[in-house]
């Protein structure tokens, strides 16, 4: 009798999983074509992501030897159209070689353009460092040492990836401020510090030298 009874409940399961599956399996077809559609959709966003990406590269690239086959205007024009038309990546890249062409025809244009690289909270951090060390480059002649310092701050504490070239340009502008102490000191962490690049190290060695000699000179002058 048992044997009976689970035919029937296996029956009526049978019955019932077919009513439920003719009452819903339009929603689990459509939820099976949904799955197709945004995989082929993920997978044909990456094809184009990529695509674009490819023909951002190939017009940056365009550009650049516009710039240097002498077509400066060329190249400029094509660099503002990635500005804003191009992937993020590309776009971020033309920012910085139109910057670095306003810096070729004038510094202060120039510096003027890294500085507002330099604000741009979108960018990242390494960006925005990047922009804040060119700034100072086209700055170090014209500012003050106190403007210099506030600037590259947050490049010289701990142990940020440019720290070393932001303390060689405070260096630079303690140098052209008559601030011996200061340069002295810029230069000695780049001197002292283990990991800065030897070429970097070298060059701050041969500027401490000039400072320790400079010193008893200004000793006696004054």
């Amino acid at each position: 009798m048992s044997d009976i009874f689970r035919e029937v409940d296996e029956d009526l399961s049978r019955e019932n999983a077919a009513k439920l599956w003719d009452k819903y399996s339009i929603f689990v077809y459509g939820l099976a074509l949904l799955i197709v559609l945004a995989t082929a959709g993920y997978r044909g966003y990456e094809y184009w992501h990529t695509k674009q990406a490819e023909a951002a590269g190939a017009q940056y690239d365009a550009a650049v030897q516009l710039l240097k086959d002498g077509k400066a205007d060329e190249g400029r024009a094509a660099l503002e159209k990635l500005q804003t038309a191009g992937s993020a990546g590309y776009a971020v890249l033309s920012r910085f070689q139109l910057a670095a062409q306003a810096g070729k025809a004038d510094a202060t244009a120039g510096a003027k353009a890294y500085d507002a690289l330099a604000d741009d909270v979108s960018l990242a951090a390494q960006f925005r460092d990047v922009a804040r060390l060119q700034w100072a480059l086209l700055s170090v002649d014209v500012i003050s040492l106190q403007e210099l310092q506030t600037k590259l701050a947050p490049l010289v504490q701990g142990t940020g990836a440019f720290r070393n070239s932001a303390r060689e340009l405070l260096g630079l502008g303690a140098l052209k401020a008559n601030d011996l102490d200061n340069a002295g000191r810029y230069f000695d962490a780049i001197v002292t510090d283990a990991t800065a690049p030897q070429g970097l190290r070298a060059r701050a060695q041969a500027f401490l030298a000039l400072v320790q000699s400079a010193r008893p000179a200004q000793k006696s002058g004054g």
